[in-house]
């Protein structure tokens, strides 16, 4: 779980700051599955947690992914890392993601440890953002939601541990 360090979003609990907010989004939310932490090398980076309607994931209905950092980075390097992590998984419109980089570098702050930011999937498809109960923006684009969101939950994730236990997925033995 090193390759995605510089992204967005997470926490084992619900803080405080963010219950009323994803209670807001989210009906009935419930947490599907959470991370171990994501790290990089040595360096801890964040640990994330999705909630959706009842502990239902559909990746085409809302759901909100949270990620609490636990080191300081630039919103424009998880902006780009996001790009990067876009490419990995195959998605080639360059002129889609210089678009959404622009966005993203709009809309993504600098974190520090304690930061905790919300990714939202809304029911129209768009990604909407949130930090301490501060909404940060929005990408309309259904097209960016799934790429987004599929940084981390796609079988085609550079993360494969950690996208089974955001979605609670149990090996067979």
């Amino acid at each position: 779980m090193k390759v995605m360090a510089f992204i967005i979003l997470l926490s084992s609990h619900i803080g405080a700051a963010h219950a009323n907010t994803i209670d807001n989004l989210v009906s009935n939310p419930v947490k599907v599955g959470e991370t171990s932490r994501m790290t990089y090398l040595f360096w801890d980076v964040y640990d994330a947690t999705l909630y959706a309607p009842n502990g239902n994931y559909s990746a085409d209905s809302p759901f909100v992914l949270k990620l609490a950092y636990l080191r300081d980075l630039e919103g424009e390097d998880i902006a780009q890392r996001s790009v990067e992590e876009m490419r990995k998984q195959g998605f080639t419109d360059e002129k889609k993601l210089a678009l959404w980089l622009a966005n993203m570098k709009r809309i993504f702050p600098n974190v520090n440890n304690g930061t905790q930011l919300l990714g939202v999937r809304n029911k129209a498809g768009e990604s909407v953002f949130y930090s301490e109960n501060k909404l940060l923006g929005k990408i309309t684009d259904p097209s960016f939601t799934k790429h987004f969101f599929d940084i981390w939950l796609s079988d085609k994730t550079s993360e494969p541990e950690m996208r089974k236990e955001l979605l609670a997925i149990q090996d067979k033995s």
